[in-house]
């Protein structure tokens, strides 16, 4: 993968995964930081569960980096959650 590719998966997994979860964005910067971290843990996830993408190509892979991106800012965001009390 390019570096323009890995930038583009991580803008758009980081941008929808923020919206998902109820954010409004981390600035470019930040969603593609979070994209690209969250396409490593949606990597391990999907290995660690056996489970197959359905499909292959740019689409499978925006698909394991966005749910990768929305497991990381929930555990980010409880974990947050359980500081502030």
């Amino acid at each position: 993968m390019d570096l323009i590719t890995l930038l583009v998966v991580g803008l758009i997994a980081g941008l929808l995964a923020s919206f998902a979860v109820g954010g409004v964005g981390y600035g470019i910067v930040g969603d593609i930081v979070i994209g690209i971290v969250g396409a490593f843990v949606g990597s391990w996830l999907f290995g660690a569960l056996g489970v197959q993408v359905p499909f292959s190509g740019l689409g499978g892979t925006i698909l394991v980096a966005f749910i990768g991106a929305v497991v990381l800012l929930l555990v980010l965001r409880a974990v947050r959650g359980r500081r502030r009390r």
